[in-house]
């Protein structure tokens, strides 16, 4: 790695740690020309994930649209960001342990559900009401029918 002083690349690693986060190595380096040390951040480089609309079109993965959409649905309910974050992070995990590039929003969503139910049932019904895009009350009704049939079992 280039010297951000003198522009040389002869450095050595002084000191290696995981980052608060553990998501990235931070490396404390020194030149072994000017004997001057700076920080780096080594992280796993990823393909992004793109998203595949209703339309067809695709565009890349926005964790904080997939975020607020679920925020939404847990508007004044005893969900916490950090359970909501833990949805979006087992949903990109999964992805990247199938080295899937893309992803459709129906496979988002059914995901989204998914780790919803098991949250809280509320804000589930309210993300499945949008994501299913009901066309009236019965249909709506049809499908708590068909949650409370399952709750049952």
């Amino acid at each position: 790695m280039k010297c951000p002083y003198c522009d040389l690349d002869n450095d050595r690693v002084v000191d290696s740690r995981p980052s608060d986060d553990g998501v990235m190595v931070r490396r404390r380096r020194e030149c072994l020309s000017c004997q001057r040390r700076w920080s780096t951040l080594e992280r796993v480089e990823t393909t992004p994930l793109i998203v595949i609309k209703k339309d067809l079109s695709r565009q890349p993965f926005d964790r904080s649209k997939l975020i607020a959409g679920i925020m939404k649905s847990c508007e004044k309910r005893p969900v916490s960001l950090e359970a909501i974050e833990s949805i979006v992070d087992a949903i990109e995990r999964s992805e990247a342990h199938q080295m899937r590039r893309e992803i459709s929003t129906a496979e988002i969503g059914e995901a989204v559900l998914h780790h919803l139910r098991a949250i809280d049932e509320v804000a589930y019904i309210r993300f499945m009401s949008v994501y299913r895009e009901f066309d009236d009350v019965a249909s709506f009704l049809d499908e708590l029918e068909r949650l409370k049939r399952h709750e049952g079992k």
